[in-house]
């Protein structure tokens, strides 16, 4: 009986796909150069930080105490006072443009509460237009308000605040979003070229004729498939190294847990969107139609299912089950659980085994879409 796999046709299936693969100078930007390209670009691009919110200050009390709060907000970096109009009704308008996005009114008893004792009011006019924008400008107002109340409580009255509240932050501590984007981002742009190459494999065989060619050959499916996806798994594990090195020396992402663990949930992962591809390029027989359909498969779940922008658990219930089919859901969580947090098999085995799971399934899907004879 034959073996399942022959070794030699194998390596013979491997060397004709690398000599192949070598000859295409668009498979090797796609391979090569489009990974780090897309992670530069989408990891400066992509950021949840809020910083120079442009700012407007109607001061109606030009006291001391007014001053030094509007000197508050200048030295805060995430503050730009733009304006400073002399009356309310200017503000509608500055915001009507966007040349501002919040307005800082100062009332014109504001020194006199604060000399006396009183509560001192503010007001703040933020654009909603931008709701996330708009959020995390009232959440740093707020921080700074109360900063300065409890400065002024101390240098007014000197006693201590009797509720002091320390935070600790674990795994992110300076609360940088690309922290948790380029770990990310690692995942989807590895999902969209492993299945974006492999699923013109096959379809670029038919395009060109050699399939006949390969047809008439005693290579089997198998060996086809195996040997077709050999060759771009050691270029998507190079791939992964290189975007992950340029996310922690670039972006500077910690990377506190093991490479060498992290290089075996990146296996499977690769296995099955490799695998993936493989089958899309076996039923396309075109490689635009291919191109088109691994679009679709693999960035669109794994930017909107995967939990890379959105959290799983916003999300309406019939959506949370479909990511429980997105590999790239449970692969995220390994390289942000590697990267940030140091954790290990221990803690990540569940999402390791969903992950096997997936390789041998989408594997399986690969050979059973292939089909050698010639229709």
């Amino acid at each position: 009986m034959a073996p399942v796999l022959d070794r030699v046709r194998l390596a013979g299936v491997i060397r004709k796909e690398v000599r192949q693969f070598r000859r295409d100078a668009r498979s090797l930007v796609l391979a090569f150069v489009l990974p780090i390209v897309l992670l530069v670009f989408f990891g400066y691009a992509i950021t949840w930080d809020v910083n120079h919110i442009r700012m407007a200050v109607v001061d109606q009390d030009h006291g001391r105490s007014a001053r030094t709060l509007v000197d508050a907000f200048r030295a805060a970096r995430r503050f730009d006072i733009v304006a400073h109009p002399a009356r309310t009704a200017e503000i509608g308008p500055l915001l009507d443009r966007s040349a501002v996005q919040i307005a800082l009114v100062i009332p014109p008893d504001f020194s006199q509460d604060l000399g006396a004792g009183r509560t001192a009011r503010l007001q703040a006019i933020v654009d909603g237009s931008d709701a996330n924008t708009a959020t995390i400008a009232i959440g740093y107002l707020q921080a700074l308000l109360q900063q300065y109340g409890a400065t002024i409580l101390l240098q007014t009255r000197r006693v201590t605040l009797p509720v002091e509240a320390r935070t600790r932050v674990w795994f992110n501590e300076e609360l940088s979003s690309s922290n948790m984007i380029v770990p990310g981002l690692v995942v989807l742009i590895m999902m969209i070229i492993a299945g974006l190459i492999t699923s013109l494999t096959i379809a670029r065989e038919w395009e060109r004729g050699t399939m006949e060619q390969l047809a008439a050959t005693p290579v089997t499916g198998l060996e086809i498939v195996i040997g077709k996806l050999v060759p771009f798994l050691v270029i998507g594990m190079v791939d992964v190294a290189a975007t992950s090195l340029v996310g922690v020396l670039l972006f500077h992402v910690p990377f506190r847990g093991n490479a060498l663990f992290l290089a075996v949930p990146t296996f499977l992962f690769l296995v099955g969107t490799l695998g993936l591809g493989l089958a899309i390029s076996a039923v396309s027989r075109t490689q635009l139609l291919a191109t088109q359909i691994g679009m679709l498969a693999t960035f669109l779940p794994g930017l909107l299912l995967s939990g890379f922008m959105y959290p799983i658990d916003n999300m309406p219930a019939p959506l949370r089950v479909l990511t429980l089919f997105v590999p790239a859901r449970y692969f995220l969580v390994v390289v942000r659980g590697v990267f940030l947090k140091g954790v290990g098999p221990d803690v990540l085995w569940p999402d390791v085994l969903l992950m096997l799971v997936y390789a041998v399934a989408l594997l399986a899907l690969a050979l059973r879409a292939f089909r050698k004879e010639i229709e």
